[in-house]
């Protein structure tokens, strides 16, 4: 006999016990330490009263695993996926299976961490490389960035490079009338504040009179047309103005390069590089210049310089976080990329190589040339005779009924306008899919493979490529999927992902980006939708997004919330355009400038210059609290001309500012609104709600509080929240007019993986997400109580209480010692672990957040490493260690460097390389040393090296 237990006692556990790392033996030995009798009673203390919300959260249920699993399927379900012919930058493509198990699916990939710590990225940073030689070759131009975010947006990104960086003085913009519809809204939105005027032209017959600064031209145009613009470039130039190429990489492997015909600047999308439509992303854009712009681009740019031992390595150069460090002079708000999506992308290339690209692109041009011959045939008039995948077909009166009826043959076509319908092919175009078009336009009686014979292709000989690509060996040498699985494999084992160990970065938030949360998104009926697909087929996707802005809206305590943003910083741009527009609408048109304390993220002041504000900077106290003092003589010296305000709440240095709710009256007094940025979110859910204790508008950072994962550096979603009052104001749809205009290209933006958001807080319930507020401040609570015996805490609040992070404060002892953050950062690889923040918000010192997500003996682990490090500091002061030449200053220490003939270290390689005895179970080994980044910075190379580099 067994004992028996009633089912309910059987049932699985909730998933917040997977979500939440400690168990409950552990949290009470974590509250022992830290000197509290429960959470509540630590929460009481650290959380100030004012904002605290009475009212649990007012959510469904928390469901189980495979409820949730069969929730989303039920929506997926309701999503429909015709063959997708719309065109407009979106094109179906194939993501060889290789790739999409061994890399998008794979948390080695998708929960790794943007490459600050070059030397424990070398693997995405080696991925990243590919895709800048990539586009750099396609493109013809000398030097590429590591992505953007949308096509839409890059081409804003480089509207604003072409302006700061050309010698034309003109405001003027001029922008093809062929460019995609989407990026001419998102190029209004992103010009009106600046004080950009756009110019829309046809530039079949050259550029318009009058100065310019720049010209944008879509090669090939929205509606297929393929045009040599050598002398439009010619003129541009011979104004003092930049070309701006907005152009295709799959047509480009058939097509001459933009650098050849003159364009400055090139942009676009690698989507249709084995990553799906995802009803309109995350997909990266690309950006590439000639020389002498390369300083000037926005974004991530990886570069190669050397380590410790002379070797080439791999780094981010130039731009890396440069909103820390000029602020409001920054030359873009972006601080992030779309890492994964690029590397899927670079992947696909490295896989098929140029002879493979080459045979998909001819293939997709075959398809598109034999559907306007049968359709020629059929008396139908096509509008342009030079194309590479999309066909112009002009019916008068008729493009609704042709529409309707390729919709019932399963086929989507473009709408384009009464008269006209677009068709565009892509890879998985196939012969049925032309019958299917050419029905639908009454065209019968066409032979498909006597058409095909009969055919000629339909790019101008003047545009034919003549210029090589993708000649590097890294290119041609994965053919085989063994090939290619083992690459995969050995750029994986470079990189600390949380699938190896805890990334215990402060402000980050590397928390479980769970399995069942990532499942759904390379379904198919979620992978499948292209963004402008009627509306009807996509039910289920907005289900899903209606529950997720309604959840995103009770958790906030705000009424509306836009997921269309598709990073942090473009959430923050739009929140800065909705207070913006309120002004406007309520005649306060003088209403422009924008507090923001000296303690606050760096993207902050670079958005409201974005959005035509002018930033004044609030100081804070010694206590990284904003000093209200000197808020209320800010306040008062601008009072008539107060915008807004941007909070970070908890402080950026990890503490709940008790005078949160004064700053919101004194700035609402004054007329202006109050923005709460998002980023720490996460210690707030289920305590306080930003839009209940004063906030008006704040973005949400869904990559860190709602388990999105980082990707390497990308993706991300930055929804937008917003009391009633500014709802109106919110990111409008690309092809509808509206107060406000569109911040991405996609009327949703990130799509695709908004179903690990969804997923999440379904699973987690309203306990659940309050739990894990809980767990999170107790977690860092823990730690700054076990280190601050050996480091100093620097900020702390009632009751030398922190918030979700701490910083522990190395000047003293960098001062004492010559041992640098820069030093216990490397060292800790050797320990197996990612380093903390480092010198962010304050020089000197380590940003530490361990995330609800982290059992008590990795915590401990960390603890340990952190010991041991101030141990070894410790001999480096009493002069145990040389103070030039030691474990700290040697780190990271390679297999290589340790196995060497001769080692000249006073220190022992045992010393070096085993520094406690758990790192002899499962080692990780850091593939190079130390990087010096001052070298990659002044000698910059910033595409694949030749192999005679590594040779050297």
């Amino acid at each position: 006999m067994t004992d028996r237990s009633p089912l309910r006692d059987l049932s699985a556990p909730p998933f917040a016990t997977r979500h939440i790392g400690p168990s409950d033996a552990d949290r009470a030995r974590m509250l022992e330490a830290v000197g509290y009798d429960s959470v509540a009673d630590l929460v009481a203390v650290a959380v100030p009263g004012a904002i605290r919300s009475a009212e649990p959260l007012d959510l469904p249920e928390a469901a189980s695993e495979e409820q949730a699993i069969a929730e989303l399927r039920a929506l997926a379900a309701r999503n429909r996926t015709p063959v997708s012919m719309i065109g407009l930058g979106y094109h179906d493509t194939v993501t060889p299976a290789v790739i999409r198990r061994n890399l998008l699916e794979n948390p080695g990939w998708y929960t790794a961490y943007t490459p600050y710590q070059p030397e424990i990225s070398q693997g995405r940073l080696e991925a990243l490389l590919n895709f800048q030689t990539m586009v750099a070759d396609l493109t013809g131009l000398d030097v590429a960035g590591a992505s953007l975010l949308d096509e839409a947006t890059a081409a804003a990104e480089a509207m604003t490079l072409a302006r700061r960086a050309g010698r034309a003085k003109s405001p003027v913009f001029v922008v093809d009338a062929d460019a995609l519809p989407q990026t001419k809204a998102v190029l209004a939105t992103r010009a009106e504040p600046l004080g950009i005027e756009l110019a829309e032209a046809d530039l079949s017959a050259g550029l318009p009179d009058g100065e310019l600064f720049g010209v944008l031209v879509q090669y090939p145009g929205a509606g297929g047309r393929l045009k040599d613009f050598r002398a439009v470039a010619e003129q541009a130039h011979a104004r003092g103005a930049l070309v701006v190429a907005a152009a295709d990489l799959l047509a480009l492997t058939l097509v001459e390069a933009p650098g050849t015909l003159g364009a400055d600047i090139a942009i676009g999308s690698s989507q249709r590089f084995g990553v799906s439509f995802g009803f309109g992303g995350p997909h990266a854009a690309y950006m590439s210049v000639r020389e002498g712009l390369q300083r000037q681009m926005p974004g991530r740019l990886v570069g190669v310089s050397l380590d410790g031992d002379g070797r080439p390595a791999y780094r981010l150069a130039l731009q890396t976080r440069e909103q820390h460090i000029r602020r409001e002079k920054a030359t873009s708000n972006i601080c992030t990329a779309q890492v994964l999506l690029a590397v899927i992308a670079s992947m696909y290339a490295v896989y098929h190589g140029p002879e493979g690209l080459r045979r998909i692109a001819q293939r997709t041009h075959r398809h598109a040339a034999v559907l306007a011959a049968g359709l020629r045939e059929g008396g139908v008039e096509i509008v342009h005779d030079d194309f590479f995948d999309t066909v112009l077909a002009r019916v008068p009166g008729r493009a609704a009924e042709v529409v309707a009826a390729a919709l019932e043959q399963g086929v989507n076509l473009r709408l384009a306008d009464a008269d006209h319908v677009g068709v565009s092919c892509d890879e998985k175009t196939t012969g049925e899919h032309l019958r299917a078009v050419w029905e639908a336009f009454g065209v019968s009686g066409v032979v498909l493979e006597d058409l095909d014979t009969a055919t000629a292709d339909a790019l101008p000989a003047a545009l034919v490529r003549t210029t090589g690509y993708l000649a590097h060996p890294v290119f041609h040498s994965h053919r085989s999927e063994t090939a290619m699985l083992r690459y995969l494999r050995r750029l994986q084992d470079k990189d600390i992902a949380l699938d190896r160990s805890m990334i215990p970065l402060g402000s980050c938030t590397m928390k479980l980006n769970a399995t069942t949360e990532m499942e759904p998104i390379t379904w198919p009926e979620f992978a499948g939708v292209h963004p402008y697909a009627p509306a009807g087929q996509a039910e289920g996707y907005l289900e899903l997004i209606g529950d997720l802005e309604r959840w995103l809206a009770e958790v906030t305590g705000y009424d509306a919330v836009s997921l269309q943003p598709n990073a942090g910083s473009q959430g923050e741009f739009a929140g800065l355009l909705a207070i913006r527009a309120y002004h406007r609408a309520n005649g306060e048109h003088e209403r422009d400038v924008c507090l923001i304390p000296s303690s606050a993220h760096g993207t902050n002041a670079a958005s409201a210059v974005m959005a035509g504000m002018r930033v004044v900077v609030v100081a804070c106290d010694e206590d990284g609290n904003v000093d209200v003092p000197d808020l209320k003589a800010k306040i008062d010296k601008h009072r008539d001309r107060l915008a807004a305000i941007m909070v970070t709440y908890p402080s950026t240095h990890g503490v709940y500012e008790e005078t949160i709710t004064e700053i919101c009256e004194l700035v609402h007094q004054a007329g202006g609104q109050v923005y709460v940025d998002g980023a720490n979110l996460n210690a707030l859910v289920g305590l306080a709600k930003p839009g209940a204790f004063g906030a008006d508008v704040s973005h949400l950072n869904l990559h860190k509080t709602f388990c999105i994962p980082h990707g390497g550096g990308g993706p991300g979603v930055g929804p937008v929240a917003v009391r009633a009052h500014l709802a109106a104001y919110l990111p409008g749809h690309p092809f509808e007019d509206g107060p406000v205009g569109p911040v991405s290209a996609a009327p949703h933006g990130s799509a695709g993986i908004l179903p690990i958001s969804w997923a999440y807080v379904r699973m987690m319930g309203a306990e659940g997400l309050k739990a894990a507020t809980e767990q999170a401040i107790l977690s860092a609570n823990y730690l700054a109580r076990r280190l601050a015996p050996h480091y100093p805490v620097l900020y702390t609040g009632r009751e030398g209480v922190v918030a979700h992070e701490c910083i522990i404060d190395l000047r003293q002892i960098t001062k004492e010692t010559g041992v640098t953050v820069d030093d216990v950062a490397k060292r800790l690889i050797d320990y197996g672990f990612h380093a903390p923040t480092m010198s962010f918000p304050v020089a000197g010192t380590l940003m530490i957040e361990p995330t609800e997500s982290e059992d008590l003996a990795e915590l401990d682990r960390f603890v340990d490493a952190m010991v041991a490090i101030r141990e070894e500091i410790g001999k480096v002061a009493s002069g145990g260690y040389d103070r030039d030449d030691n474990p700290l200053r040697g780190a990271p220490h390679t297999a290589e460097s340790l196995l060497a003939t001769e080692w000249s270290h006073p220190y022992t390689r045992e010393e070096a390389a085993y520094p406690v005895a758990s790192l002899r179970d499962g080692k990780y080994w850091s593939p190079v040393r130390r990087i010096d980044q001052a070298y990659g910075d002044r000698n910059l190379v910033c595409s694949c090296p030749p192999l005679e580099a590594y040779e050297d």
